[in-house]
């Protein structure tokens, strides 16, 4: 493992419109329970975000689908003791509910401003610095969508807006109405389709990268490489990790672990050097339970790759390598590449 020392975590601009974050940001969905079942106590969850912001990270993520709603009560009693002009609140809306065979999305007008006052309430904020549409509702214009968030943005509601499994030309078409700051997409070393279109886009319009799941969803902290994955595991789920599609992953992990040595780090902390040397404009959110996990996940950002050790580890798993879909077919339906919206009515 990279050596555990004070790690100062660099300071980086998401986007082109000066939000300054944390180079590594926190994901707080797993403090209730998406990925492992249950809930940690409000106690363990607060005391959780604290340690994150102690070591140098500010940039916290969440959603209102979360829990639902319990997360962004939890990151509220906690930002009670954290000063919150230090903080950089990321949370979002759009997912309505999910269902067993479908995502339920809302991306009217209506809907965005009733999401952000009740997301305000529960955050117990006066503004949110980074709002997420969680999902694209495709039977929404994308530009009806904007023009409300642009409306939330005047009143100093939000102060940035984010997109999150966006399409190509949903952003283009989104940003043309009021500047993104950041997408919010997975990304990791088991899943790199955005590389095609969507990093060489962001770039050209100036709008950040927030790579969720950049460890394959635990994947690579070498949770499936057991002989049985845990019954909490929101792996168990995965396509990724049933029957063949799990041997051949296992290949795969097996290739990270063997680099991981080269480098005098852990796998989970190459695939998290790899993904935070893509550009400083992509800051990677890690969620976990343990604050073992969240050193760890630091120590990531001393792990030092060259220009040449990154391209060796694009190659070593190409884009397209990993077996099975990244997430269940529901899911891949709401997902970036079925994210055009109808055009806006003239």
């Amino acid at each position: 493992m990279a050596e555990e020392k004070r790690v100062q975590i660099p300071r980086v601009q998401l986007g082109s419109q000066g939000f300054e974050v944390s180079k590594l940001g926190f994901g707080c969905t797993g403090l209730t329970g998406i990925y492992n079942d249950a809930p940690v106590s409000e106690e363990l969850g607060i005391s959780i975000i604290k340690y994150a912001f102690d070591k140098g990270i500010t940039f916290f993520d969440t959603s209102d689908i979360c829990g639902p709603h319990t997360n962004e009560i939890l990151i509220g009693k906690a930002l009670k003791q954290l000063p919150r002009d230090k903080v950089q609140l990321a949370t979002k809306f759009g997912m309505v509910r999910i269902e067993p065979n479908q995502v339920v999305v809302n991306g009217s007008p209506e809907y965005v401003r009733s999401c952000c006052e009740a997301s305000l309430k529960r955050l117990d904020v006066d503004y949110i610095d980074l709002y997420y549409q969680h999902r694209i509702d495709t039977s929404v214009p994308i530009e009806d969508t904007m023009e409300e968030l642009k409306k939330l943005v005047k009143e100093g509601k939000i102060r940035h807006i984010g997109l999150s499994e966006a399409s190509p030309e949903t952003i283009r078409r989104a940003h043309a109405v009021h500047p993104i700051t950041s997408i919010q997409m997975e990304w990791s070393l088991w899943t790199r389709e955005i590389e095609e279109e969507i990093v060489p886009l962001c770039r050209e319009l100036g709008i950040g990268i927030v790579p969720y799941s950049p460890l394959g969803r635990g994947f690579f902290g070498g949770i499936a490489a057991a002989e049985s994955l845990p019954a909490n595991s929101f792996l168990r789920s995965s396509p990724r990790c049933q029957g063949d599609n799990l041997e051949k992953n296992k290949i795969l992990y097996g290739k990270v672990e063997n680099l991981a040595g080269k480098h005098g780090c852990t796998p989970a902390q190459l695939a998290l050097a790899w993904m935070v040397n893509q550009s400083d404009n992509v800051v990677p959110i890690t969620g976990t339970t343990k604050t073992k996990n969240l050193d760890a996940n630091i120590g990531s950002l001393i792990v030092k790759l060259t220009k040449e050790d990154v391209q060796e580890i694009s190659d070593m798993i190409p884009i397209n390598a990993a077996a099975g879909n990244r997430v269940s077919d529901s899911l891949i339906r709401c997902s970036w590449k079925f994210a055009n919206t109808p055009p806006k009515a003239s």
